[in-house]
């Protein structure tokens, strides 16, 4: 197995902090180079020992207006506070990127707003620590990282099953956090050991020592796979930005410098929420982020044969595409 793989902790008691006035309990968690201590139950995370958080997650009233509409979203984006609210699930005030309040809707309990915190909440509380998002998936390959960008149902979490299937292992699903500051070194900082997969997906790549969590929702199409192995919690410099379609065969095109550069813009998160989240000096702050990415490491799209059982074509060109790489510098 290439790279460090990282043996999934059981829970241990120290990690778990006192009660708030609330009754909750705080535990504590790794996730992205930083510690965050949550009163939302997060078991998707690595726990860890108590300490100084870098990121609190506190359940308790948030003054913003809930959509009355069902199933209905508002946003609302300062430059030290956001606001996020779902009607169906609840609202979530970011501030000073370092806090993150919570106030579930009637009902709703810590696994379904697991999904939102998890997902946009922490990708955009990662944006205001000036790290760059990516809606992706990464996967470190031999001391080295790849990142599979793409539109709904490219393949990317299946590419990146196939890939730990093959004896990689998973960096980040869904929100990819890079460091960018040293110029000439991207860096992928490790998420959590958890892969988002549709049913005829898991069924194809079959990546084995996983625990499939229990859906929260009819409504989510994949389930969740906790891996026990095939995870890295070691940052990885980037090598290969792919932007994945479906196709015939299995083919890498590199993209030209002016193509990468609206790519990575195009799959940034906080492009998911549009120009409002850009707030202050942060769109000139994200663009030259983008910039600096496209210029340092190299993007191509990458045709992912549309049957799954020949996903491992694609593994195969991505292995010698690496090795290339590596043999060229």
């Amino acid at each position: 197995m290439n790279g460090s793989a990282a043996p999934i902790a059981t829970r241990p008691d120290p990690d778990i902090g006192p009660e708030d006035l609330s009754g909750r309990v705080r535990r504590f968690y790794r996730a992205y180079g930083l510690t965050i201590s949550s009163e939302v139950a997060l078991p998707e995370l690595q726990p860890t020992v108590p300490a100084p958080p870098d990121i609190a997650i506190a359940v308790g009233p948030v003054d913003f207006p809930r959509p009355a509409m069902e199933g209905g979203t508002a946003f609302r984006f300062e430059p030290t506070r956001q606001y996020l609210s779902w009607q169906a699930v609840g609202t979530f005030l970011i501030s000073d990127a370092s806090r993150i309040d919570v106030d579930p809707a009637p009902g709703i309990d810590d696994p379904l707003l697991a999904f939102p915190l998890l997902g946009p909440v922490l990708a955009l509380t990662l944006h205001q620590r000036r790290l760059l998002v990516l809606h992706a998936s990464a996967i470190a390959v031999g001391g080295q990282s790849v990142v599979f960008m793409g539109d709904k149902g490219a393949g990317k979490s299946t590419t990146a099953g196939a890939m730990i299937r093959a004896g990689h292992l998973l960096l980040t699903d869904d929100v990819v956090a890079l460091d960018l500051s040293n110029p000439s070194r991207p860096m992928i900082l490790p998420g959590f050991p958890q892969l988002k997969l549709a049913t005829d997906a898991a069924d194809a790549v079959r990546i084995g020592q996983a625990e499939v969590r229990p859906q929260v929702h009819p409504q989510i199409e994949k389930a969740q796979h906790r891996l026990h192995n095939g995870f890295s919690d070691e940052a990885a410099p980037l090598a290969r930005i792919y932007m994945l379609k479906r196709g015939e065969r299995a083919a890498i095109t590199p993209l030209p410098g002016a193509g990468a550069l609206p790519a990575i813009i195009r799959f940034s998160y906080v492009t998911r929420f549009g120009r409002q989240a850009l707030v202050g000096d942060f769109a000139s702050a994200h663009l030259g982020q983008c910039a600096q990415l496209a210029a340092k490491v190299g993007v191509g799209h990458l045709e992912v044969p549309a049957g799954l059982e020949r996903i491992d074509e694609a593994v195969a060109l991505i292995e010698r595409d690496l090795a290339a790489g590596t043999q060229a510098r």
